[in-house]
């Protein structure tokens, strides 16, 4: 049997999947972003942390270009509109979500690093929209989310020249919040992913849902949003608990 084209290893509470298409250096195929939106669609209840890498040397190459080729207009537009909508289940999900990257963490493979919430970059990693270069236009969320990290000047230029940055330029830039030398990405995901899983469930959910749609709020609306969620995980017994913790000195055991 052939090894599946999304590995899932489950330890305790966190998931790493694995990108498996060495010979296409991960390149986002249709059954690839299935898979993605299979998992974050029904994940298992004991996942409170996902860690997304790759194989082979590579996180994602982006989108594979073979498929792209075939599709009409209109079947890009609903391709480009599924693509929409599994990054938002894994920003929007609920679950913590880890990116090591290294490698090619270019196109929609930088498009996938973005919707997630913690991104730690090798040595080796590219970053890079190539897309204008190729005659087309990015299709993943790049211009809501890449856009955002970069601001939409800075992207332009990226777009128009194919302008590649290293980790430590992403780190920088905001791509990254990590830069760390080969093989280091995915013991630090580990390690920070077991931080995050001992976090209350509550209060991550709300840090994960709450504070990228404030930053699409006026000022008022975005304070009063973050005056319920304030209010929502301050009545909670996990609150009691990290009070109490705290109080005791401590490390508190949340549910």
């Amino acid at each position: 049997m052939s090894d599946p084209i999304l590995k899932i290893e489950i330890a305790d509470s966190i998931a790493t999947l694995t990108m498996n298409r060495p010979a296409k250096r991960n390149a986002m195929c249709e059954e690839l972003l299935v898979a993605l939106d299979d998992f974050f669609s029904s994940p298992p209840k004991e996942v409170r942390v996902v860690i997304l890498t790759g194989t082979a040397g590579h996180f994602c190459s982006g989108l594979d270009l073979s498929e792209h080729v075939h599709r009409s207009a209109e079947e890009n537009l609903h391709h480009s509109r599924h693509w929409h909508s599994v990054m938002e289940k894994i920003q929007f999900g609920g679950l913590a979500v880890v990116s090591a990257m290294f490698g090619a963490a270019i196109g929609g493979g930088l498009e996938l690093a973005a919707s997630t919430h913690v991104r730690i970059a090798e040595a080796s990693t590219i970053f890079q929209l190539p897309e204008g270069r190729r005659g087309i236009f990015v299709g993943g969320g790049a211009t809501a989310r890449v856009g955002r990290l970069l601001g939409p000047d800075r992207m332009t230029e990226m777009m128009l020249t194919g302008r590649k940055y290293n980790a430590d330029e992403g780190l920088a830039l905001g791509l990254a919040h990590y830069s760390v030398a080969e093989g280091e990405a995915l013991p630090l995901a580990q390690q920070l992913a077991g931080k995050i899983a001992r976090n209350a469930p509550l209060s991550n959910y709300l840090m994960i849902q709450s504070i990228a749609r404030i930053s699409d709020m006026s000022q008022s609306d975005g304070l009063f949003t973050e005056s319920l969620a304030a209010a929502l995980s301050q009545t909670t017994p996990d609150a009691v608990e990290g009070l109490q913790a705290f109080l005791d000195k401590r490390a508190p055991k949340f549910r």
